[in-house]
């Protein structure tokens, strides 16, 4: 319950964050993870990504992804392995993992389906000239990626937004929840850092207002990979009406935002604060 839009995106924000003792649940997990990969495979050197190790992970976990990014020994490199290599690590998976309600193998990773939450298990090759070679059994290939490098950027701009950036991501993470997850997560990510970049965030009811708004260009160009690779993060949506739905629902919440705001300032609270929760959903508090 909250009676300001300060307030109510406050708790907002609180509501979004991992707790400690889920983050304990995580790291003792994820240990028990790299364990059993380095039981059956050569592991140069392995280390937690994604939106975890980005810290821009939402609640609740249980409905998030784990990710544990596995750097092998060249040996079990093969040009046209990519799917072979992931069977590989899923053998590997069941040995340790038998009774898992479900260990399989999705287009670049691994996943275990645990009862509290999801471990995604990526195996991949230091790549000759930096970052590192990933499979895609979906399309045979390689593909080059460096999620350290991801998660240096998206912290250098939280520090350069005073630490408002990650929470300010992570509330349009939750808006996309109400869209049935219509965007991926890394895509919306990487479109609030580049909508974001030089502009000062000074408060967060304006700043998702303003991400949705300029997000609605955004998202019919290319949206190319910070890390340097080339690669569109927003290729997924890869047909006209993919382009055009995605518009429309960033439009409606740029709407919302903006009634929301209109009713801030002619002083009805308790109406801005029921259309930002038509955006947020049940993240967002009522009003009272």
């Amino acid at each position: 319950m909250a009676t300001t839009i300060l307030s109510s995106f406050q708790k907002l924000k609180e509501n979004l964050e991992i707790t400690g003792l889920q983050k304990s649940t995580v790291s003792t997990r994820q240990q028990s993870v790299r364990a059993a990969v380095e039981n059956g495979l050569d592991v140069l050197e392995s280390f937690l990504t994604g939106s975890y190790s980005r810290s821009t992970m939402i609640a609740p976990l249980s409905e998030a992804d784990i990710d544990i990014f596995f750097v092998l020994d060249p040996k079990y490199y093969e040009s046209d392995g990519q799917a072979a290599l992931l069977d590989k690590v899923k053998r590997v998976l069941l040995k340790t993992y038998p009774k898992t309600p479900k260990i399989s193998r999705s287009g670049q990773a691994v996943t275990i389906t645990f009862s509290d939450f999801i471990v995604d298990v990526v195996p991949a090759f230091y790549r000759n000239g930096g970052g590192y070679l990933i499979p895609n059994s979906i399309n045979n290939n390689w593909i080059a990626t460096d999620p350290k490098k991801h998660v240096e950027i998206i912290s250098n701009a939280n520090s350069d937004h005073d630490g408002n950036l990650i929470p300010l991501i992570k509330m349009v993470k939750a808006w996309n929840k109400t869209t049935n997850q219509h965007f991926q997560s890394f895509h919306l990510e990487v479109m609030a850092l580049q909508i974001l970049t030089g502009v000062t965030i000074s408060n967060f009811p304006s700043g998702v207002r303003y991400v949705f708004d300029k997000a609605r260009d955004y998202v019919t160009k290319q949206n190319l990979d910070p890390a340097g690779y080339g690669g569109d993060v927003g290729a997924y949506l890869n047909s006209q009406e993919k382009i055009s739905t995605a518009v429309s629902k960033l439009d409606t919440a740029y709407t919302r935002a903006l009634r929301a705001e209109q009713y801030e300032r002619q002083g009805h609270t308790n109406n801005a604060i029921e259309e930002w929760k038509k955006i947020f959903g049940t993240y967002f508090p009522s009003y009272g």
